[in-house]
């Protein structure tokens, strides 16, 4: 994903953003959820990263992570339901949570646009979230912005002496996500992010991070953003199905985030820096990790305002 001018989530007041250019009141990624049958072993890829285990599912086998105000799910479960994504050694995204100004009626309204609902299959204790098809077998869960409780509180029972919001490591947070698709569906996913959700292309010449390719769309909450990346021209995208490939953390200070993960045991498979204003000291503008488990990578992209030369 190259900074722009004004990071995420600087702007002034996202309230302010009207309805016209925010439909769904959305504000931010409430929770990534990976499906796989080997949860521990994400689960150590995960602290390496920052992420603390928090909280289990009251009934199913699933657990929470978190820094700061990042919520991951690991989903070791097995779904009844038809087209649900069941857990393989291989890890993938399986869903996304979005906060919205109110879940029914974002729901409805990505129906009435045409999106596909989920069915659900509710145990006692649980809540009902709602949610759509995205891409591949994954999921868009909507989630209410604002209550008197966290999803969590219901579904989940915090683990015993174990802190609940753990600090984030070198102030991590989601900058989005990076999504494969296939030959000549440009055009149509980013329509479905448009139309459902309100996000907004950025020209062809912004990017981030260390991988310039595809085209980013960014959300109407200014807070985070989708790379959509095609096969490489003269391929043929039949071996894979279309996915959320990975996620990307933002970060102001990237060298000082690659160092303290190195310390951790993490490793990188590409950086790539950027000059600073002066023209001098490069700084880095991204980093990729090492691939793990066979398909789990992090992107760090720099948030540090740059002013243009």
């Amino acid at each position: 994903m190259t900074a722009t001018s004004t990071p995420v989530g600087e702007h002034t007041n996202r309230e302010s953003i009207s309805p016209e250019h925010n439909p769904l009141g959305l504000s931010g990624i409430e929770f990534i959820e990976y499906a796989t049958s080997k949860p521990q072993a994400l689960g150590q890829v995960l602290e390496m990263m920052g992420w603390r285990p928090v909280a289990r599912h009251r009934s199913r086998e699933v657990l929470l992570y978190r820094q700061g105000d990042m919520n991951v799910i690991i989903n070791a479960h097995a779904s009844g339901l038809p087209h649900a994504l069941n857990p393989t050694d291989k890890p993938v995204i399986a869903a996304l949570g979005l906060r919205v100004r109110d879940a029914a009626k974002a729901y409805h309204r990505a129906l009435e646009l045409g999106a596909w609902g989920v069915p659900t299959h509710v145990e006692v204790m649980e809540l009902n979230i709602p949610a759509i098809h995205g891409v591949g077998s994954s999921r868009i869960y909507f989630i209410d912005r604002v209550r008197d409780f966290s999803i969590y509180d219901v579904d989940f029972v915090p683990i015993p002496s174990v802190e609940a919001h753990p600090s984030a490591l070198a102030g991590f947070h989601f900058f989005g996500l990076v999504q494969y698709i296939g030959n000549d569906r440009l055009l149509d996913w980013m329509e479905f992010y448009r139309e459902l959700l309100g996000f907004e292309a950025l020209a062809s010449t912004e990017r981030f991070g260390i991988l310039p390719k595809g085209r980013i769309m960014k959300s109407p909450c200014n807070t985070f953003f989708l790379q959509l990346i095609e096969p490489e021209p003269g391929v043929l995208a039949l071996e894979e199905e279309e996915r959320f490939q990975r996620m990307a953390l933002g970060c102001e200070d990237v060298p000082a985030a690659t160092a303290l993960l190195g310390q951790r045991g993490v490793e990188f498979a590409a950086m790539q820096g950027a000059k600073d204003a002066s023209g001098d000291a490069p700084s880095s503008a991204g980093a990729l990790t090492r691939t793990w488990l066979s398909g789990v990578s992090f992107e760090l992209v720099s948030t540090a305002k740059r002013v243009p030369a």
